[in-house]
């Protein structure tokens, strides 16, 4: 066989994809068996697989057919899918490509539902602490179909219980695609009013698709963030909705919501008239029982003998000023004793004796200190004539008046002839100097000396 006798297997796989395509039975196939595999991927299109005891096959859920499911499928989930059969060229494998699916046994927005209703109970929405209802509102707002039932029986239950009571509705699509969006945007527009007192949302029965909107995830959110006390009147009392769960009251009706909103104007009126009757006849018991305590008082004798008040207060200071004075007499008396015996204590320790032997101490010690002052200066007298002698005796003037006398030259005094230059020089006598001029210097020889 020739070489070109071979298929591709790109030839190959295309024609078997054209094969798959062209099947009028593999165009639209209904198909069941459990989810495998699947990782939600967010925002993009998803892949899993799909198999049962014996058989398993590739699935692709592009994101457009996503989107549109109300409940997200899980591994191990049993579905029913709807698609198509094509082969996938680069892996050479066929794939069902799936355009619907929905939960096999039970419907997917009963999926759906159960689904939310576990990821909101495990965040806390349905066990938040509940906002009361005031007692006497003012305004009232009401999201809710302007067609349907539920306004008028709300007005209508609110004229003929608390007809003071202002309704005002913020009109909303209850039922198809759009109306979660227009549901959560109305609570949002009553709670950014700022002047209203309590918020009824509802709409009248229907099956689970019509009360579809009041089980999105955004509504219960919206509720659950809304500032005004919400009563939520979704359906019939048998039907509950994610809003009814996570609303502050669950009404069954509409009329049922007015009736928790509002109180019974005359009712309360009636209460309101018993009280007034209540104060009134307790007003004037205690003012009977008060004026009776009053005329008690002023019968008492203080007040006919309001000075027997003070007769007690008066003997019991005079008694207690008489007790003062005898115990400020005794106490001075003690001190006086006290005073008398420390200056007879004093007296017989007086210093004075002290004193006056101290100080002929001081005068007999003065007069051996100056006996010895005047010897030691007389000493010492003597002594410095001693000196003084000694000094004179070798004084230079005392030598000089005995004939002797130096020559000084130049401020220099001369010993020896060396020294000597010839010029003026300075004799020096006992009685005064004398200039000289020295010409001649001879300085002594041994023949000289003989």
């Amino acid at each position: 066989m020739a070489t070109t006798d071979y298929l591709t297997v790109t030839a190959l796989t295309q024609y078997l994809k054209r094969k798959f395509d062209v099947d009028p039975y593999l165009g639209k196939v209904y198909l069941t068996g459990e989810i495998s595999n699947f990782r939600l991927r967010p925002h993009a299109h998803q892949y899993f697989s799909l198999k049962d005891d014996h058989a398993k096959i590739s699935a692709i859920m592009f994101r457009s057919a996503f989107e549109k499911l109300k409940f997200t499928p899980e591994t191990g989930m049993k579905v029913l899918v709807v698609g198509r059969i094509s082969l996938y060229e680069p892996s050479g494998s066929y794939q069902i490509y799936v355009e619907r699916m929905e939960p096999d046994g039970v419907g997917q927005l009963y999926q759906a539902y159960e689904q939310l209703k576990k990821q909101l109970s495990q965040e806390g929405l349905f066990t938040a602490p509940k906002r009361p209802l005031p007692r006497f509102p003012k305004r009232i707002a009401v999201v809710t179909s302007p067609s349907g039932a539920v306004i008028r029986d709300i007005i209508t239950t609110t004229r003929r219980r608390y007809p003071i009571a202002q309704i005002v509705l913020y009109p909303a699509l209850v039922q198809g695609n759009d109306a979660a969006a227009d549901i959560v945007r109305q609570i949002q527009r009553a709670n950014a009013n700022g002047t209203f007192d309590t918020l009824i949302i509802g709409r009248g029965g229907g099956s689970i698709e019509d009360l579809w909107p009041f089980n999105e995830e955004a509504v219960a959110r919206a509720i659950a963030a809304s500032q005004l006390p919400v009563i939520s009147s979704v359906g019939h009392e048998t039907d509950t909705t994610i809003a009814d769960l996570v609303a502050d009251v669950r009404a069954a009706t509409p009329t049922a919501a007015a009736e928790l909103a509002v109180p019974v104007l005359s009712d309360e009126l009636v209460k309101l008239q018993q009280q007034r009757t209540r104060l009134v006849n307790a007003m004037a018991n205690r003012i009977k029982f008060q004026q009776e305590r009053l005329n008690q008082l002023l019968s008492a004798y203080v007040f006919r003998q309001p000075q027997r008040l003070y007769e007690t207060y008066v003997q019991r200071l005079d008694r207690a000023q008489q007790g003062l004075t005898q115990q400020m007499h005794t106490q001075l008396q003690t001190w006086q004793q006290r005073t008398q015996l420390a200056q007879q204590r004093l007296s017989s320790q007086s210093p004075l004796p002290r004193i006056h032997q101290a100080q002929q101490t001081v005068q007999q010690t003065q007069a051996r200190l100056q006996t010895e002052m005047r010897r030691y200066l007389t000493a010492q007298e003597t002594h410095v004539a001693q000196l003084a002698s000694g000094l004179d005796y070798l004084s230079p003037l005392k030598i000089m008046s005995r004939g002797y006398s130096y020559v000084t030259q130049d401020d220099q005094i001369i010993r020896q002839t060396a020294a000597l230059k010839p010029g003026p020089a300075t004799i020096h006598l006992s009685d005064g100097t004398a200039t000289v001029e020295i010409k001649t210097i001879t300085p002594a020889t041994e023949e000289n000396h003989d």
